[in-house]
């Protein structure tokens, strides 16, 4: 339902917006008629050029669905899920309460959050899928998201990344003179953005945190980012560590799974092939949330309420006498929940406007890597399941991202500013 009033608000504000710009350049700028509403013409070719983008995406999802999806079924066939799922059972049970102990989802679930921990968001998709599928089997009301549902999206839009290899990439390309020196700042605002999200989650849901194992594998989740930083900082042989580590684990899960199904006596290719025809199934049914989401967004921007509200801001920071950098990395970190590769591209303008190694060309690239695009995990994620009532995901979705985007903020004032 709040899905529902969101992609109504952006149509709704777009227009209101295009038609004030309009009559404000016909009435106090003088703009030709044709001219000033030419923003109407920016609107409709973009509902075309997103649409078609939509179907692109889900198009180009299919074949790596398949075989993620494959590569799934093998692994639950030869009982590498159901292993996971066993080990991972003490924290699942407390995060998950919903979850039975020891269900597979809780497998797909772990393989899911580790490709999006090692940067593999090609990855991380189907994986996720295939978890929200596990997940509605167990869900009481097939038309409302579950509570597991909730914070298995919000672990997904908190956005936790290890190792945000594609914007060094970017940063290489824009001629930064170390384009990995916005790694560890990325990695405290990524981190700061799940355990908000999960603690966000937790209070709505009435999760006891205050256990033993919970507080445990927090206080070792932090620990363990302590002594990732301080080896990335201190270590060139980690660095180049961690530039290989994402593709050879993920090869190495691939032929593990292969391995152990072999061991079992599994059939891995009639496995693989039921496996990968879920996923094209799955990629099918996705296309029309897709156009929903993506079409509302890029009329939105093309309507120049965006613009607005970057000006809005950065008035109010100003007249509160504050410093008022950050303001021209804002498009990336607001676009982030709406468009991945909108965000991306705001990500390169600013680099390109400002400079590689400006503030706002790094504070731009820790936003991009601080948080997910939270409406299009919302839309694909429950809407390849039915999902109609997503109760207080967009809620805490969003909430997850304010706070990595504020920790952004601050962390890049901190180390650059």
């Amino acid at each position: 339902m709040v899905l529902n009033y969101i992609w109504i608000a952006f149509f709704v504000i777009a227009f209101v917006v295009a038609i004030a710009s309009a009559l404000w350049q016909i009435l106090v700028c003088g703009v030709p008629l044709t001219e000033s509403f030419s923003v109407f013409q920016s609107m409709i070719d973009s509902t075309f050029s997103s649409s078609s983008t939509a179907f692109e995406i889900s198009l180009g999802l299919t074949g790596v669905l398949a075989l993620w999806l494959g590569i799934m079924k093998i692994g639950e066939r030869g009982g590498m899920v159901n292993f996971m799922a066993w080990l991972l059972s003490p924290i699942f049970v407390r995060l998950f309460p919903d979850i039975p102990k020891g269900h597979p989802v809780t497998g797909s679930i772990f393989m899911n959050v580790a490709a999006n921990m090692l940067g593999l968001d090609n990855a991380a998709t189907p994986l996720g899928l295939k978890a929200m599928e596990q997940l509605q089997e167990l869900n009481p009301k097939k038309d409302t998201a579950s509570n597991p549902m909730i914070m298995f999206l919000v672990l997904n839009t908190s956005g936790l990344t290890l190792i945000p290899v594609s914007i060094f990439v970017y940063r290489a390309q824009q001629g930064a003179a170390q384009p990995t020196d916005i790694f560890i700042p990325i990695l405290l605002a990524t981190f700061f953005s799940t355990m908000t999200g999960v603690l966000i989650t937790s209070i709505f849901q009435r999760i006891n945190l205050f256990n033993w194992v919970l507080m445990l594998t927090l206080g070792g989740a932090c620990l363990l980012v302590s002594a990732f930083i301080w080896s990335y900082i201190n270590s060139p042989l980690f660095k180049q560590i961690v530039e290989v580590a994402p593709n050879v684990l993920l090869m190495g899960i691939i032929v593990l799974f292969i391995l152990v199904g072999l061991f079992r006596h599994v059939n891995v290719y009639d496995a693989f092939i039921e496996g990968a025809k879920d996923g094209f199934n799955t990629a099918v049914r996705i296309i029309p949330y897709l156009v929903a989401i993506l079409v509302s967004i890029a009329v939105f921007r093309a309507s120049g309420a965006m613009d607005w509200i970057i000006d809005v801001i950065r008035w109010c920071v100003e007249h509160l006498g504050l410093n008022s950098d950050f303001v021209a990395a804002l498009p990336t970190a607001l676009m982030k929940p709406l468009s991945g590769s909108g965000a991306r591209g705001m990500m390169v303008d600013a680099m390109t406007t400002y400079g590689a190694d400006s503030f706002v060309g790094r504070l731009s690239c820790i936003f991009q890597g601080s948080t997910d695009t939270t409406f299009y995990i919302l839309a694909v994620y429950f809407g390849s399941v039915g999902i109609r009532y997503t109760r207080h995901a967009v809620v805490c979705g969003l909430l997850a991202d304010l706070a990595g985007i504020i920790a952004a903020i601050f962390i890049a004032y901190m180390f650059f500013g």
